[in-house]
């Protein structure tokens, strides 16, 4: 299976659709839900909400998921019977093959309960596809549409600085400014004027966020306009994989018009931290440039 585990979640949706080709009088049985197995559409309807929510016993490299909603819907026509599934979770992967698997299984199941009343050319199954999905990446992209400078500023004992600084290069950010201050102290504030007055950007400070560290009140003085969110939700993430997480004391805000982000010196909680925060700030610096 894949590896999912690093990806921040977010609300996702999911709609399939399917066409049933059956003969005339299939669907007026259909309309009346008058056969010797019972009423086609209400059996199908279920037997496709069964299907989305054990889609992972089905397929066998899908990821199990919490579902917040699984529908199935039918509009018959002169020579068919649409199918039409709508599926959402809360996760850190997509719902496509649970909308699919539901029109799927749906359809097969209006076959089975049809197939003593048509002979098998008269009945059809075809059209299953994707019709719309949102959430994750697609709808909250991790990679910026135009380079915005950045500066990652790396304090003694922080191994995490060539991890931040590759990550922030594959989402776009650039050009990409490495700093050792060489302390956490007067040199990080050194560092930090010396960033700010060389334009605007992003400027992320890797390591002294734990409980003895200094960079959080060297920083704060530098912010204009704080952003808390930023940090709940970088520390929310982590705690959820580690729960030494709660013990960072990183702040993020605006300095003028760069923004600061202070990330931990590790390398997995900088780059859990960074999971976290990339989708919002791919977001600020879009509004910002917009």
């Amino acid at each position: 299976m894949k590896d999912v585990g690093g990806k921040p979640e977010t609300l996702r949706t999911a709609r399939a659709s399917a066409r049933l080709y059956v003969p005339a009088h299939c669907l007026e049985l259909m309309r009346t839900g008058e056969t010797e197995k019972g009423d086609p559409l209400a059996t199908a309807r279920i037997a496709g909400i069964l299907a989305a929510k054990r889609t992972d016993e089905i397929l066998p490299l899908c990821h199990p998921l919490p579902l917040q909603r699984a529908d199935v819907r039918f509009e018959l026509t002169s020579e068919a019977v649409d199918i039409r599934t709508e599926v959402e979770t809360i996760g850190p992967t997509g719902v496509e093959m649970e909308a699919l698997t539901a029109a799927a299984v749906a359809g097969l199941t209006l076959y089975d309960m049809l197939k003593p009343y048509a002979e098998p050319p008269e009945l059809t199954l075809t059209g299953i596809k994707l019709d719309e999905k949102t959430g994750g990446k697609s709808e909250y992209p991790r990679h910026l549409d135009s380079p915005v400078p950045a500066a990652v500023i790396e304090l003694p004992g922080a191994e995490a600085g060539d991890a931040v600084a590759g990550a922030l290069s594959a989402a776009g950010f650039g050009p990409l400014e490495r700093i050792e201050p060489g302390g956490e102290g007067e040199a990080l504030t050194a560092a930090l004027e010396r960033r700010l007055a060389g334009g605007p950007g992003l400027i992320v400070t890797v390591g002294g966020t734990g409980p003895a560290g200094e960079t959080a009140a060297r920083v704060s003085p530098f912010l204009t306009t704080e952003l808390p969110g930023l940090m709940e939700t970088a520390r929310a993430f982590g705690q959820r994989r580690r729960p030494q997480a709660m013990l960072s004391q990183g702040v993020a805000g605006l300095a003028g018009e760069s923004l600061i982000v202070t990330l931990p010196g590790d390398a997995t909680g900088a780059d859990d931290s960074l999971a976290a925060l990339l989708p919002g700030l791919v977001q600020l610096f879009a509004m910002r440039s917009g």
